[in-house]
């Protein structure tokens, strides 16, 4: 699969990220510490007034920038709110810079305590911002990003996995089989009956920083869809233990956003998707040199086996009713 120079960020030098913030009127006292991201670059430096930031250079390809402006602008409406999320800065009269075919921003350097996906208490925090969020996400819908749906996250990267050279001919016909049989649950299992609204897209313990308490981060994913999507990665552990995890986040989501429990049965097949656009998202990233080096495991039979099986284990848990709040009586 061709890309350009750009999107494999063979041209975005030191020198070039330095005269990027300088067009912006920053001037970087320290070197580039580079952090952990895949499908952007970012470094933190620290200003000339000691203050740190953080610089994020968008892939190219990727979003549009009319996208890329409309996370911005969610996330200036929630800042707006009070919601603690990491906005970009307005620098130079924009958010959203552009310097030599990348589009950047600059953001505050955030520092806090990982989230703790076992602390009740904190899940029932976030589960009161992740409802006013969703408040301020459904008075409108994104335009210009996508909505997700089964084309963007199965069928797609299906077209990407039949073509990847990454798994091994030994393995190949009895991934690709667990594949389809996969994704052909997932049709069953989908439903459209639920009311669309902007989401933060990837809200996993990860993108959670814990200070006074939650703190959001990273709306590269942002789009539109069911109000589940930002739920169903805060709970873990086995039936009973995502039980009494959901009553308490959906209790405390309830107090600013009304939920349609019929969403519940779309846990199972989100995650199925997940699982699939993952994969089909590092074999489209192959040539971008970082991803070899990161994923080295993807060109061995044993991954491919062990995918094999974890879909196989996802399809059997598509069979199991959907997870439920617990009665009250």
């Amino acid at each position: 699969m061709p890309t350009t120079p750009a999107f494999n960020f063979h041209a975005l030098t030191p020198d070039l990220i330095l005269d990027a913030l300088q067009h912006v009127g920053l001037y970087a006292e320290s070197g580039l510490t580079e952090l952990n991201s895949y499908e952007n670059r970012v470094f933190q430096f620290m200003g000339e007034a000691r203050q740190r930031y953080v610089v994020k250079f968008y892939r190219p390809e990727r979003w549009s920038e009319a996208q890329l402006r409309e996370e911005h602008a969610f996330a200036a409406e929630l800042n707006e709110a009070e919601i603690p999320l990491i906005a970009p800065l307005l620098l130079a009269g924009d958010t959203l810079n552009h310097y030599h075919g990348y589009f950047f921003a600059v953001f505050p350097s955030a520092g806090g305590r990982q989230y703790e996906v076992d602390n009740l208490d904190q899940l029932e925090m976030v589960g009161r911002y992740l409802g006013r969020i969703h408040q301020i996400g459904g008075k409108q819908l994104f335009g210009a990003r996508p909505t997700i749906g089964l084309d963007e996250y199965v069928f797609q990267p299906r077209q990407v996995l039949d073509a990847c050279p990454l798994i091994p001919r030994a393995q190949r016909h009895d991934f690709l089989l667990a594949a389809d049989n996969l994704i052909s649950a997932v049709q069953l299992h989908w439903h459209t009956q639920w009311q669309s609204l902007r989401l933060h897209g990837d809200c996993h313990p990860g993108n959670i920083l814990w200070r006074d308490g939650p703190c959001f981060v990273d709306l590269d994913d942002a789009r539109n869809g069911p109000a589940v999507q930002d739920l169903w990665m805060l709970l873990h552990g086995d039936k009973a233990e995502q039980r009494i995890q959901l009553d308490i986040l959906l209790e405390a989501y309830e107090e600013f956003s009304e939920f349609d429990q019929r969403e519940l049965a779309l846990i199972e097949p989100l995650r199925a998707m997940r699982m699939v656009h993952y994969l089909a998202w590092v074999a489209r990233r192959w040539h971008d040199p970082a991803f070899p080096r990161s994923f080295p495991w993807m060109t061995e039979g044993s991954f491919w086996e062990s995918q094999t099986a974890a879909f196989r284990e996802q399809l059997n848990q598509l069979q199991e009713p959907p997870l439920q709040l617990t009665p009250m009586y």
